[in-house]
C-alpha cells in the first residue's frame, strides 16, 4: 500500500502519517526530514541541499526524484509507504515511477494553520516564524496545489476536513481506504520475525540514550554493563576503571569473553518472548555477538555502532552525575582490547554518529527502528 499525504504546513499530515504508520504497519517518511537529514552530512549532496536550503531555494525536480526514489529501494519501504511532503510539484508527480494506491488532501483554511504552526505551537521548527510559515502556505499554493488536481484527474485523490479532530480526521482516511479493493489488508501484516537490535560503541557515545528511546517505544531493553554496575554498588566502590576492569576480569576469566550474553541469556529469552523486537545495551565483544547469534539464531541480529567524536565523549562523561569519572583513553583502550570490542565497531550493520543533536539522534534511531520494524 502506497499513500501520499498533501496539504498546507500545518494541516496535520506527519500527525496522521504517523497514526496510519502504526494502523497500518507500514512506515511513514516525510521527505523534509530526508533533506534535512542530508543537509547535515559532510558529503557532497549534503553540501549541495544545505547550500540550496539557506539560499531559499527548491532543489530541481530532477535532483528530488532521484534522492526519493533511490531512498525508498530500503527494504523497510517494499510493502509499501505513507509519504509526506512528496510530489510537490506536478513534474514531480509525473515522473514518479512507483504507482501510488490513494492520495488524501488534508484541507484547511490558511489562517487555521498559521495559528496552529505560529501560535499554538511552543516546541517549532526553526523554520516556523509568522513570516516563513506565511511563505511556505504560499509556495503551496503555487506549487503544489496543482499536483492535487493532478491526482484528482487520475481517481486517486481523497479531499479530507482537516478542521476535525484528530480522531475524526483518521477515521475519515480509514473509511476512504476501506473501500479499496486492497481494504482489509489494514489488519493484514503483523511483525513476525524476531529481531535483536545490539548496541555497541566507546563509553558516552550514546548507548544509553539510545537504549531510553527504544524503551520509551515500548521495547525491552537489557543493559549488559548493568551486572558489573550492581556489583561496584553492591561493594560500595567508586565507579572507577580500575575498579571495573577488575571486576570485567574476574567475570571474563569465568565465562569467557562472552560472558555477559551467557549472563544475561535467560533475560534475552524472556523478552523475546514478550516482543518481537529486543534491545540489547553495552554489546562488547566479538564473542557476545557470536554467543547470540548462535543461541538466538531464529532471530535477526542487527550490530548498530553508535559513534560520537573522542572529545565530545570526555566531555559529555565530565558532565555525568553518576559515574563520571569511568572514561577516558584508557578506558578507552582497555574496551577497544581487552574486552574485544573493535570487531563489533569495525563490522557493525549501522553505524549511527551521535555528534549533533537530540533531536538529530532521535530521528536516526527512528529511522533504524523503521528499517528493523518493516523490514
Amino acid at each position: 500500500m502506497k499513500l501520499v499525504l498533501i496539504g498546507i504546513p500545518g494541516a496535520g499530515k506527519s500527525t496522521q502519517g504517523n497514526l496510519l504508520s502504526r494502523q497500518l504497519n507500514i512506515p511513514y517518511l516525510s521527505t523534509g526530514h530526508i533533506f534535512r537529514t542530508l543537509a547535515k552530512e559532510k558529503t557532497k549532496l549534503g553540501r549541495y541541499i544545505k547550500e540550496t536550503i539557506n539560499a531559499g531555494l527548491l532543489i530541481p525536480d530532477k535532483k528530488v526524484l532521484e534522492i526519493v526514489s533511490e531512498y525508498l529501494k530500503r527494504p523497510e519501504y517494499k510493502r509499501g509507504y505513507i509519504l509526506d511532503g512528496f510530489p510537490r510539484t506536478v513534474a514531480q508527480a509525473k515522473n514518479f515511477k512507483d504507482k501510488i494506491d490513494k492520495v488524501f488532501y488534508i484541507k484547511i483554511p490558511d489562517k487555521e494553520a498559521l495559528w496552529r504552526l505560529a501560535y499554538r505551537n511552543n516546541s517549532l521548527r526553526g523554520d516556523d516564524t509568522v513570516a516563513a510559515v506565511a511563505k511556505r502556505i504560499d509556495i503551496f499554493h503555487k506549487i503544489t496545489e496543482p499536483v492535487i488536481d493532478f491526482y484528482r484527474r487520475l481517481s486517486l485523490l481523497a479531499e479530507v476536513d482537516g478542521m476535525k479532530s484528530i480522531e475524526e480526521v483518521n477515521k475519515e482516511i480509514l473509511k476512504h481506504l476501506g473501500k479499496q479493493k486492497w481494504g482489509d489488508s489494514i489488519r493484514s501484516w503483523s511483525q513476525k520475525k524476531k529481531s535483536i537490535i545490539v548496541l555497541t560503541g566507546l563509553p558516552a557515545s550514546g548507548k544509553s540514550t539510545a537504549a531510553k528511546y527504544f524503551e520509551k517505544k515500548g521495547l525491552p531493553v537489557i543493559r549488559f554493563g548493568q551486572i558489573i554496575n550492581e556489583m561496584v554498588d553492591k561493594q560500595g566502590k567508586p565507579h572507577i576503571e580500575e575498579v571495573h576492569k577488575k571486576l570485567r576480569i574476574q567475570i571474563r576469566r569465568k565465562y569467557g569473553l562472552e560472558a555477559m550474553a551467557v549472563l544475561n541469556k535467560d533475560k534475552i529469552n524472556q523478552a523475546l518472548k514478550e516482543s518481537n523486537i529486543v534491545v540489547i545495551e553495552g554489546l562488547r565483544s566479538w564473542e557476545e555477538y557470536e554467543f547470540l547469534r548462535k543461541h538466538f539464531s531464529d532471530a535477526r541480529i542487527f550490530l548498530v555502532h553508535i559513534f560520537a567524536d573522542k572529545e565530545l565523549r570526555y566531555k559529555r562523561l565530565r558532565q555525568r552525575k553518576y559515574r563520571n569519572k569511568l572514561g577516558g583513553i584508557e578506558r578507552d583502550k582497555n574496551e577497544v582490547f581487552d574486552t574485544n570490542m573493535g570487531p563489533t565497531l569495525a563490522l557493525a550493520d549501522f553505524v549511527i554518529k551521535n555528534n549533533f543533536s537530540l533531536d538529530d539522534f532521535h530521528s536516526k534511531l527512528e529511522e533504524l527502528y523503521r528499517r528493523v520494524y518493516f523490514s
